[in-house]
């Protein structure tokens, strides 16, 4: 019985049925591999359509620049906004298997739609010689549809499937914990790989065979990967709800900490509620100790005599509190930086259409195929960083990360300033160009390669190794334990409200440049007779103001403590208890 025991995980987690696993049948990169497979097919879905989207939206449904960018900028910012409810309904009621399996049943059931949407008749507009006629409102009403479908769906999978991913390695294991440090590298070059599939073969059959085949592809790639999801079942790990609900925790914290602005607090931090480890123990939780910062929230555990108030609220319960309090000030400074990816599915794409695109005489690169530089930047950098960075840093400094993950996300905004830079000198050159031909047509192609706009891609793709993958490794790592689907929400919601900013930037710059120069935008459906440099301008002074804050913010951050190391205090707390 004993060994039986040893043999068990040391986190608590369970499987299907709530039974405790055993460590070396269970989890790992084993259970994690039908994971990568299923992310991978959802990557592709959704890349599949934002990434040429724009073009659909103005090709086929004829709306114009402005328009199109804020539609696709909204949508995408929806995908990746409702996993806040996704991510709630898997801490507070079904776990996260669960919630994954009914969002996917609608993501699939999204993805259906709009395939139908592009290939019936009665559903798209009709087309001759690649002109479309205007769309009716019931067409126009089913394609959205079938996008906010798709939405809803995201939103059970994309703040669930990773942190389930994550739930397979055991933080007490020396080795899974190390194994844990690679995780969302691998995890992340995993969706790279679904990416690169829907930037290059996808757009091309779009733009080519037909926008019906080409969402019919994803639409059975993301069914078969859900089937892939269910084999792996036996082998996965689950960890057991231990609040019941974790949110209300927080809203309960922070409303006592308000109701007691004007008590006076205590000396000593010891005078605060709080229960004996061995509580903690017997729910299966973990106690924190308590902090310096957010000291206003010390309040709501202030232990008042003789009061007939409901018990305050503990130190560990508003130590949670000010881990999301903290990570919400990472969040805000972190929204430029999405902002600028925002730029990728929309006014890049844009830009390229305007760009000479032939190679040889026939063939023609897809605008959104240029995406493409991004993910293989991305593939390139993510095994250079894990095996080669992480290494050499973790030499110097001795961090098991190599560098703290605030040092990553600071060197990927760096990173994505440069990019931007890029961008703006590579568009004062088309307009130079533009001016020295006296190109003016909407539809003209201006006489410079499409692939002068490769280093903005590639820069953005490896920018995202450090920012994309280590925001979703913060968010999820900095997290309260009962709350790490939710905090991955962090993540999300970033990118979700970066491309809501970046529609509204568009939608304010487009009307108070059109007013300001005669009705001519810098903006304008007319890329070529716009100052698209003059926004790219605009974006690199917000993101080199923003890089400020972010040094700011990030100085004065708190470090959650580390799971390990809270367990051992709590024992060597336990061992001291009986001398007491």
């Amino acid at each position: 019985m004993e060994s039986k025991a040893a043999a068990r995980t040391l986190d608590g987690t369970v499987d299907l049925r709530g039974r405790p696993v055993l460590a070396s049948s269970t989890g790992k990169w084993r259970a994690c591999a039908f994971l990568v497979g299923y992310e991978a097919f959802e990557r592709m879905a959704f890349y599949g359509i934002a990434s040429n989207l724009v073009v659909y939206l103005t090709s086929v449904l004829h709306e114009d620049t402005v328009s199109s960018v804020t539609n696709v900028n909204n949508w995408t910012g929806s995908v990746w906004m409702t996993p806040i409810l996704g991510a709630f309904i898997a801490d507070t009621y079904f776990g996260r298997f669960w919630t994954i399996t009914i969002s996917s049943i609608i993501y699939v059931t999204g993805m259906v739609m709009l395939t139908m949407a592009v290939s019936l008749k009665s559903l798209k507009p009709t087309c001759t010689n690649g002109i479309c006629n205007k769309a009716s409102s019931a067409q126009i009403g089913f394609f959205y549809l079938a996008l906010y479908t798709i939405a809803l769906g995201a939103g059970g999978t994309k703040p669930n499937i990773s942190t389930f991913g994550a739930d397979q390695f055991d933080d007490f294991h020396p080795k899974e914990k190390e194994l844990k440090v690679s995780f969302f590298n691998w995890w992340m070059f995993s969706a790279f790989l679904g990416a690169l599939f829907a930037n290059s073969a996808l757009i091309y059959i779009q733009d080519n065979l037909g926008w019906g085949l080409g969402y019919a592809i994803p639409t059975v790639g993301l069914a078969l990967s859900l089937m892939i999801f269910y084999v792996g079942t036996p082998l996965y790990r689950h960890k057991p709800r231990s609040t019941k609900s974790p949110t209300r925790e927080v809203v309960k914290v922070v409303f006592a900490a308000m109701k007691n602005w004007r008590v006076e607090m205590p000396s000593q931090p010891k005078q605060l509620h709080e229960f004996e480890p061995n509580y903690y123990v017997g729910l299966g939780k973990r106690k924190i100790n308590h902090t310096p910062s957010f000291r206003f929230l010390d309040k709501a555990a202030i232990v008042e005599e003789g009061s007939s108030r409901s018990p305050p609220s503990t130190v560990t319960q508003v130590e949670k509190t000010k881990l999301i309090c903290g990570m919400i000030m990472i969040w805000v400074v972190l929204l430029i930086p999405s902002t600028i990816w925002a730029q990728i599915n929309t006014l890049f794409v844009k830009q390229g259409t305007t760009l000479d695109r032939r190679i040889g005489s026939t063939f023609e690169v897809p605008a959104a195929s240029l995406a493409t530089f991004i993910t293989v930047s991305m593939l390139l950098a993510v095994p250079l960083y894990d095996r080669c960075f992480v290494p050499f840093m973790r030499m110097k400094t001795g961090n098991p990360r190599g560098i703290t993950l605030l040092q990553r996300l600071g060197i990927g905004c760096i990173i994505q300033i440069i990019a931007i830079m890029f961008a703006y000198v590579v568009e004062l050159r088309r307009r130079r160009i533009i001016m020295m031909e006296h190109i003016t047509g909407q539809n003209d192609t201006v006489p410079m390669s499409v692939f002068w706009l490769i280093p903005q891609y590639a820069l953005l793709g490896i920018a995202d190794v450090f920012n994309a993958i280590g925001l979703l490794e913060f968010f999820y790592d900095q997290s309260p334990e009962d709350m790490q689907s939710l905090g991955t929400t962090f993540f999300t919601s970033a990118i979700g409200v970066g491309n809501f900013f970046n529609s509204f930037l568009v939608t304010v710059v487009d009307k108070i440049t059109g007013k300001a120069n005669g009705g001519k935008s810098w903006i304008g459906k007319n890329l070529n007779d716009s100052h698209l440099d003059y926004y790219y301008g605009f974006l690199l002074f917000l993101a080199t103001v923003n890089m400020g804050a972010f040094l700011v913010v990030s100085s004065g951050y708190r470090y959650k403590q580390d799971a390990k190391e809270a367990a051992e205090e709590m024992a060597f707390q336990e061992e001291k208890m009986p001398e007491l």
